[in-house]
């Protein structure tokens, strides 16, 4: 008996286009680009150029425009903070069209190894080793701060991250929209502070650091 192959469908693979859309943020001076695409499965902070040229084809592309300042970079968005002389309605089209087309041609956006040399580098400037209750009490105050807090921070295109606890001192680290943002001391007063302090009263003081 014959045997009839079945027909080879041919015709380019359709992907969905690629979509973007901006945020403002708590800070006047950034502003988060939203895409369709996942973009990197982490937190990326490019507060300077040098760091984005070992790292980063995208964040290093960002910054030969002379309005940008930092680049952070997480799952589908990346936030833009410019020179604070320039106004977002001159500069956001041109910075929402070159994000677009970068992501449209599916360049690299994060190398390899990025995660782990900066979980080295943060690993090298902390000084700070907890043992018995003090472990358990940092244990917490990262769980809360990964649970309540760094889901709405990340919505305004920012992060924070554990720093240090000693004598009842949190240091955390903040980074994207919310490094310089003027309403980030509020926040971090009146929101983190207290809620840590409800959950964890070893708590007395929430500082910050500019990541």
């Amino acid at each position: 008996m014959e045997t009839i192959d079945s027909p080879e469908v041919k015709g380019p693979v359709m992907t969905s286009p690629v979509m973007i859309y901006t945020e403002q943020t708590p800070n006047p001076e950034t502003l988060k680009f939203v895409t369709n695409k996942m973009l990197y499965k982490g937190t990326a902070d490019f507060k300077e150029e040098s760091l984005a040229k070992d790292w980063s084809e995208l964040a290093t592309a960002l910054f030969q425009f002379p309005y940008v300042k930092g680049v952070y970079i997480c799952n589908n968005f990346v936030t833009v903070t410019k020179e604070f002389n320039y106004a977002w309605e001159d500069i956001m089209l041109n910075l929402k069209e070159f994000i677009k087309a970068y992501v449209t041609e599916n360049k690299s956006i994060i190398n390899d190894g990025f995660e782990a040399a900066m979980a080295e580098i943060e690993a090298e400037k902390s000084e700070m080793t907890y043992t018995g209750d003090e472990a358990e009490l940092v244990k917490k105050i990262k769980e809360l701060i990964d649970t309540y807090v760094k889901p709405a921070v990340e919505m305004d295109g920012g992060n924070i991250e554990f720093k240090s606890f000693h004598q009842g001192i949190v240091t955390v680290i903040l980074q994207g929209s919310c490094s310089g943002c003027p309403s980030s001391t509020v926040t971090l007063k009146s929101g983190i502070e207290g809620m840590l302090k409800r959950m964890v009263p070893e708590v007395v003081e929430v500082v910050s650091e500019m990541g």
